[in-house]
């Protein structure tokens, strides 16, 4: 057993392939023996080719109906069954399968035995016999499962009060990591990726969108088709139907939203969005999905914003902060080469999609708004992690970039600023020992260009570094003293360095001082009067209150005094701004202003 479990961690530490024909690079290496514990397929078993969806959404019953075809082949012989990740919520109706008939023969069609097994409390397994006589190694065939949706994680139904317009009922999809084996069937690991097609079925009215490269809607038959041609993972398959309307914002990239919030959403974007996917394809090259898009949903979506290739989606209540929309969509456009073109193979090492993609936002936003920008709100994101270390103590394992979770646990608990910060660091580092942060540049696209469209492990990325730069490899960087790349990978703590911020003190030296100034002993009025808030930025705005949040219990006669100077104008902010301030009136337990709470709570 012991040489067994050496085996496999040997052989994780090298890439899977894109199922089916390589592409643009992507390398066409043997299938190895990976282990994700958060899914219970069979995956290592078969190459997945391409499947297909064929839906109906009842907005009435909150169910979709449809069935799911897999293109499959098996990998080698005496392959018994196929087991997919399904979820409880998933009503399995009926299984086929159809296979080639020999040369000039019919098809043969099997109605295969399935049977639901447990797995854990965020899925289950639907185990498919398969007709051992008909399939052969190598051999295409395709299974067709026939199914509805009931309550499942991936599937949000919003009845019409809950949208924004309050016009009509809208649902949306959210895969990310595991839920979308409440969606449909599959392997639901970062893994395995494939190309897929859908055919939508919708009421009168109602407008699909999906992460789909092209579509095609049929008014006649209430009808939408959508296709995506590049191979992706289960969890960036998504979808959004509703009273949705679009505006163009780019040559390549439009707004979705419901009609009250499109004007808001492109005066914010305008211009905005092609301008930072130049840059981003000077950086990391071609941007390869197409199309941008982006889709605003209601304040229900469960997180800020979420890459799925060619549509973004994206809270809507983002839109009162200028500044903090900016980040949030170039972060999201950065995945599009960090995280969807080259993915973590397991939800272990999310920081190979999230910190990269946080290192290549950063990257962007340099050069679009400069580097003082940059640094400033990279200091706003590290306070928030060394906050969040303090609350889970320095040897907390959801510290490491490579977080090994025991089977059972979901994926999303390590959904961490860990995994954007300090794998954002280590990427900084690694640019760093370069010397030259251009050739860091030069160095990511190449990556990008090895690894596109494949699933790869921290070995693969961090063997093509030293390999691009054999220098560095013969210096023996990945073992230097104190900063060693296994330590970077399963220390638990804080980052082993941080980069450089120098840069931004213009911006952060004045937030820091003014917080000084109200944490002395005998706040200095007259200075504090020299600082007016309202010509500051928001990330400086969110970045004092944060540090006073720190710096809490505050004397209550200075929280009158803070009150007096700062609520009037606070409450004019937005809500990145309104809800620290609240944040620090709660913690000090300062009642003249906890009617703003409650008028915040319901506001929002």
């Amino acid at each position: 057993m012991a040489e067994l479990n050496a085996a496999l961690c040997c052989c994780c530490r090298k890439a899977l392939p894109v199922p089916g024909k390589a592409r643009d690079g992507a390398r066409a290496l043997g299938r190895c023996r990976l282990v994700d514990v958060a899914s219970a397929s069979n995956f290592h078993s078969f190459s997945l080719r391409h499947f297909h969806l064929d839906l109906r959404v009842n907005f009435g019953l909150k169910r979709i109906t449809g069935w799911q075809v897999l293109e499959l082949a098996t990998l080698q012989s005496g392959v018994q069954a196929l087991v997919l990740d399904v979820h409880p919520s998933l009503l399995i109706h009926s299984v086929d399968c159809k296979v080639p008939g020999a040369s000039g023969t019919p098809d043969i069609i099997f109605s295969l035995n399935y049977n639901l097994e447990p797995f854990t409390d965020y899925g289950s397994s639907l185990r498919i016999a398969l007709p051992a006589a008909a399939i052969r190694p190598h051999r295409p065939f395709r299974v067709t499962v026939h199914y509805t949706t009931t309550e499942g994680p991936a599937i949000w139904w919003l009845d019409t009060e809950l949208t924004c317009g309050q016009t009509r009922p809208l649902v949306f999809t959210q895969g990310h990591s595991v839920c979308n084996r409440s969606f449909f069937p599959c392997f639901d690991t970062p893994a395995v990726k494939s190309t897929y097609s859908a055919t939508i079925r919708v009421p009168d009215g109602v407008t699909v969108l999906m992460s789909a490269s092209r579509s095609v809607y049929s008014k006649q038959d209430r009808l939408f088709q959508f296709s995506m041609e590049y191979p992706v993972p289960a969890y960036l398959v998504a979808l959004v139907a509703g009273d949705l309307q679009h505006a163009d914002i780019g040559p390549r990239s439009r707004v979705w939203a419901e009609p009250c919030l499109l004007t808001s959403a492109v005066s914010k974007l305008g211009g905005s969005v092609e301008r930072c996917l130049d840059v981003a394809e000077q950086l990391f090259g071609p941007y390869v999905w197409g199309r941008y898009d982006i889709v605003f949903l209601p304040p229900s979506f469960p997180i800020v914003a979420m890459e799925n290739p060619c549509l973004t989606f994206i809270i809507s209540s983002i839109l009162e902060s200028q500044e903090f929309l900016l980040i949030d969509v170039i972060h999201e456009i950065s995945h599009g080469w960090f995280g969807n073109a080259v993915t973590n193979a397991t939800w272990e090492e999310m920081w190979l999609s999230e910190g990269l993609a946080t290192y290549a936002q950063r990257r962007i936003t340099t050069e679009v708004y400069g580097e003082a920008l940059t640094c400033l709100e990279t200091v706003f994101r590290l306070d928030a992690l060394h906050r969040q270390m303090r609350l889970l103590g320095d040897n907390n394992p959801v510290s490491k970039l490579q977080a090994k979770f025991e089977p059972g646990v979901n994926p999303s608990s390590l959904m961490n600023l860990f995994t954007y910060e300090k794998g954002f660091c280590f990427v900084s580092y690694l640019s760093q020992l370069c010397g030259d942060i251009k050739r860091f540049d030069t160095f990511l696209k190449a990556y990008i260009e090895q690894f596109r469209f494949s699933s790869v492990v921290a070995q693969d990325l961090l063997d093509f570094f030293l390999g691009f730069f054999p220098e560095l490899k013969e210096s023996c960087v990945a073992q230097r003293e104190g900063l060693e790349f296994e330590r970077w990978l399963n220390e638990c703590g804080p980052p082993l360095c941080e980069p450089d911020l120098s840069a931004g003190s213009m911006l952060t030296g004045p937030v820091q001082h003014l917080c000084e100034l109200w944490v002395t002993e005998s706040p200095d009025h007259q200075a504090i009067a020299d600082f007016d808030l309202s010509t500051w930025s928001t990330f400086q705005t969110v970045l004092f209150l944060d540090r006073l949040l720190d710096r809490s219990p505050l004397p209550q006669e200075v929280m009158s005094l803070l009150s007096s100077c700062y609520s009037a104008l606070l409450d004019g902010m937005n809500a990145e701004v309104q809800i620290r301030w609240l944040q620090v009136v709660v913690r000090n337990s300062f009642y003249p202003d906890l009617h703003r709470v409650r008028s915040f709570l319901h506001k929002h």
